[in-house]
């Protein structure tokens, strides 16, 4: 029998960003992928996740849902058979991150999700990747899909998030950390030092790879999960 999975999205992603792994990943478990849209809280964000899934579960974040995924295991550490963290972080707002976020915003509302796409998101990616139109169109599609609202909701609650650290050491189910190699938001130290505070973790680094690992190495990305899954 298939275990459950759960993917959990990041700020302002949805489906889009599990969507070149599912094939790969369905032979292996039961999938179903998470957004946050009309969410401004990571309490909230994890309380949907329970209230989705059954027990014994595996639980696979990817940036802001990975933050959600640690606050799931907090909160319901028994309901969680396996959990994966990819391209995150576990520290709370860092000083300056408030005004940098309030700018992205401020573009949002007054010229448009268009024009916050143009700036937040090519950095996202390893600047090869920023020309393959497979790889770079449907983020940007997506990205478009969102509205101000949505973003300056998810960004509330990423500014607002706890400080992760402490419940690492906390954490006894298997789990993989997985991180692009040249990934400038959320980089390969940070994704150490969280490996190295939960027991028995499994470090995995995508090569070719920003942020937005799924999509830019769905390869390396689905051959880490599987073997973590299985």
């Amino acid at each position: 029998m298939k275990q459950d999975l759960y993917l959990l999205s990041g700020l302002l992603c949805d489906e889009t960003v599990w969507a070149p792994l599912m094939a790969g990943l369905e032979d292996h478990a039961v999938v179903r992928t998470l957004d946050f849209r009309g969410f401004d809280n990571i309490g909230e964000m994890a309380d949907l996740v329970l209230d989705n899934a059954t027990d014994g579960f595996a639980l696979a974040g990817h940036s802001m849902g990975a933050r959600v995924a640690l606050e799931v295991y907090r909160r319901a550490p028994d309901r969680v058979g396996r959990l994966a963290l990819l391209s995150t972080g576990i520290h709370p707002a860092k000083p300056g991150e408030r005004e940098a976020r309030q700018r992205l915003i401020d573009l949002a509302q007054e010229q448009g999700m268009q024009a916050m796409a143009d700036e937040w998101l090519p950095p996202m990616l390893l600047a090869a990747n920023r020309n393959k139109p497979e790889v770079f169109g449907p983020l940007y599609e997506m990205v478009l899909r969102m509205t101000a609202t949505i973003y300056q909701e998810q960004v509330n609650a990423l500014l607002n998030r706890p400080d992760a650290a402490p419940q690492l050491e906390h954490i006894h189910c298997p789990v993989l950390v997985g991180v692009g190699r040249d990934d400038t938001w959320s980089p390969l130290a940070q994704h150490q030092l969280i490996a190295s505070r939960i027991a028995h973790a499994n470090l995995v680094v995508f090569d070719n790879s920003g942020h937005m690992a799924p999509c830019e190495a769905p390869d390396q990305v689905l051959e880490a999960l599987v073997t973590w899954l299985d």
